[in-house]
This record gives structure tokens, sequence and C-alpha cells, in this order.
């Protein structure tokens, strides 16, 4: 099964308009997106503007591929769900977010073992059938909790200050 997310903050067209076409084009494979206010209604997958957290948690920890925008939130969670994920940044210059930020950090995490970015929609639809043949290796699980060590030296460093 393949869960596309927008995220919560903005519409994104060119990744539920390239998920939909790709779902068409391949009507044996689940796909399920989720589109936020995206102007754009798919007409080939199954779809809600909006979902509570335990059933987005429930959909990623289910699927076989997570396709996203280059957000944080949605990363991270790929991550300490081991997801392979792949990801279409959105683009300032075609008005799809204020600033480039997607493309600086899909250039600084696109490199981690389960991830993937592209940047075209043909190169979305190519690796969405690719990834689905071939996954991509996993790396190890992450926290969603800080390291003890961390949470210990933040601790003393800010116990240092006050003295």
């Amino acid at each position: 099964m393949i869960f596309a997310s927008v995220g919560s903050m903005l519409p994104f067209e060119r990744l539920v308009r390239a998920v939909d076409d790709w779902a068409h084009a391949n009507p044996s494979q689940d796909v399920f997106i989720q589109i936020g206010d995206t102007e754009y209604e798919p007409k080939h997958a199954p779809f809600a503007r909006m979902i509570p957290m335990t059933q987005y948690r429930q959909r990623l920890r289910d699927c076989d591929l997570f396709v996203a925008h280059v957000g944080m939130g949605s990363i991270l969670q790929a991550l300490e769900d081991r997801k392979q994920m792949l990801m279409l940044p959105r683009h300032q210059e075609w008005g799809e977010h204020t600033t480039d930020h997607q493309i600086h950090t899909a250039e600084r995490f696109g490199y981690l073992p389960g991830l993937k970015v592209v940047d075209t929609v043909d190169d979305l639809h190519r690796e969405m059938s690719a990834l689905l043949d071939a996954p991509l290796m996993m790396g190890d699980a992450i926290s969603n909790h800080a390291d003890p060590g961390l949470i210990a030296g933040v601790r003393d460093f800010l116990n240092g200050a006050r003295a």
C-alpha cells in the first residue's frame, strides 16, 4: 500500500496530481492520499483532506511506500517507523512554498538509508514503481526521545549557567 501525504500546512497540487495519475496507471495498487487544502481532488485513489494523527500513524505503519513533501515531521516519522520514503520537495518559484527550504532539507537528509528524493513528476512515477519492486535498504529506527546523555548535558549546562 502507498500512503501519500502533503502535510498539514500547505496544499501541494503537483504531488497530489502526480500520485493520483500514478494510481490511475497502476489500478492494482492500493493508494491513499492525504491532500490537506489542495484544490485538486484525486479521481483514482481514496483521499482525505486531514486525518487524525492515530490514523495517520497507522497508515504509515501499514504502508509499503510513503510518498510525501519534504517536511521534517514526515521524515522523522518515516525514520521512526523504518518506512521507505519518497520525497518531492516544494519549490518557491512555482508557488508551492514561501522559501526553498524543502530543497535544502532534501539535500541534507536525502542520503539517509530509506529516504529518496526526486524533483520531477516523471521521476516520482518511475521511483514509485521501482521502490515497490525493490525497496530501499533501511537503517535502524530512530527514537522519538532525546538521548539521555544529551538531556544530562543540557541539564548540566543550564545548571552551570544558573550558578
